[in-house]
This record gives C-alpha cells, sequence and structure tokens, in this order.
C-alpha cells in the first residue's frame, strides 16, 4: 500500500484563510466562491465551489436523477422513504433475519417463546378468566371484614350489616375509636362493592 505524501505544515492552509480566497469553479470564471454544490450523485458530501450566479447556473442544470432508468429512480425513491434501511412488506421477511418476534401459535399470534412472561399475562393456561387478583386497597378491606375471596354480594351485605350494628357510635357510647372503626367499615364496603361491581 503506497503511502500518501504528506504536506509540509507551512503549506497546509487554515479554513478560514482558504474560504477568504476561495475562487468559483465556474471555467473562466475569477469571483469569490461562497456557495457549495454536490460534485456527483455518487460524491454528495465532497463540493464545488461557485459565485452565486454559478451556482445558480449550477443548480439549475443539475439532476440528481440523469442517467438513471424509471426503475433506478423509483428503487432509490422506495429507499429514501426509509432512510436507506432495509425494509420488507409484513409477513414477507425471511426466518432469522433481523429481531423481533416471530409468528406463533400463542396468543396475538406471536411465539410464546420469545417473550419472558413473568406476570402470566400471555399464558392461557393460568388465565381461566377469572376475576383479577384483588388490589392492596381491597385486600386491606377483605381483611376489615374478616373474609376471603370468593365473596358473593349478599356474604358482603349480611356481614356489613352485622359489623355496622356491632361498632356503631350510637350503640358504642359515641365514643371517638366506634366512630373511627365505623368510618373504616363504611370505606371497606365502597372498596368491596366497587370490586364485585355491585
Amino acid at each position: 500500500m503506497a503511502r500518501r505524501k504528506q504536506m509540509h505544515p507551512s503549506l497546509i492552509m487554515r479554513e478560514d484563510i482558504a474560504e477568504d480566497i476561495r475562487v468559483c469553479d465556474w471555467p473562466d470564471c475569477h469571483q469569490k466562491a461562497d456557495h457549495k454544490a454536490p460534485l456527483t450523485r455518487e460524491k454528495l458530501r465532497e463540493y464545488r465551489w461557485f459565485c452565486l450566479d454559478h451556482v445558480r447556473e449550477y443548480n439549475k442544470r443539475w439532476n440528481y436523477y440523469e442517467g438513471m432508468t424509471d426503475e433506478e429512480v423509483e428503487a432509490d425513491l422506495r429507499r429514501d422513504t426509509v432512510w436507506q434501511r432495509p425494509s420488507w412488506k409484513i409477513g414477507e421477511r425471511e426466518e432469522g433475519i433481523g429481531r423481533g418476534p416471530k409468528a406463533g401459535m400463542g396468543p396475538f399470534g406471536i411465539d410464546p417463546d420469545y417473550f419472558v412472561d413473568s406476570f402470566g399475562l400471555f399464558d392461557e393456561k393460568e388465565n381461566n378468566g377469572g376475576p383479577p387478583p384483588p388490589d392492596a386497597p381491597t385486600r386491606a378491606a377483605l381483611a376489615v371484614f374478616g373474609l376471603q375471596l370468593p365473596v358473593s354480594a349478599d356474604n358482603l351485605k349480611g356481614r356489613y350489616k352485622e359489623l355496622v350494628k356491632k361498632h356503631h357510635p350510637d350503640t358504642n357510647g359515641g365514643t371517638k375509636s366506634a366512630e373511627e372503626k365505623f368510618k373504616e367499615i363504611r370505606d371497606a364496603y365502597e372498596t368491596l362493592r366497587r370490586f364485585l361491581v355491585i
């Protein structure tokens, strides 16, 4: 591999000075070149420098698709719509290419072995369509009533009436602790009613 010749440091021109003395690339033009234009379609990051009049002329003549067939133009436009990245129609990619779930027999048509389902959301065997597990306020309300799931609406109402009679402030001399216990029972009853959708 041949080595490039290094320019002597005294011959390297600073960029700001080079811009000041850059001359238009148009033949027979010696004006200052302030405007850049791409060299070719293949070398879009390499530029030619022109004065304002000649960059306008160059841009009028510039045709990115010059020399391309209609099929090549269409293919280039398609690549541009996905930012020059590989793409395929849904369901048409080859197995083993890229990432992502593969088609399978699991829920939503996805291979169940692709996901780690720690919560059992996609496991049809465990999800029998029963009621959802109770959240923390519901578990606390069940503890206040001394009940366990499953609970029917009739059992809940019966237990509520029993606790209200026992802890009502009027039957307990109107003490502050009886009032607090009564409020706790009432709030727990409302929570369980919402859970059971009564």
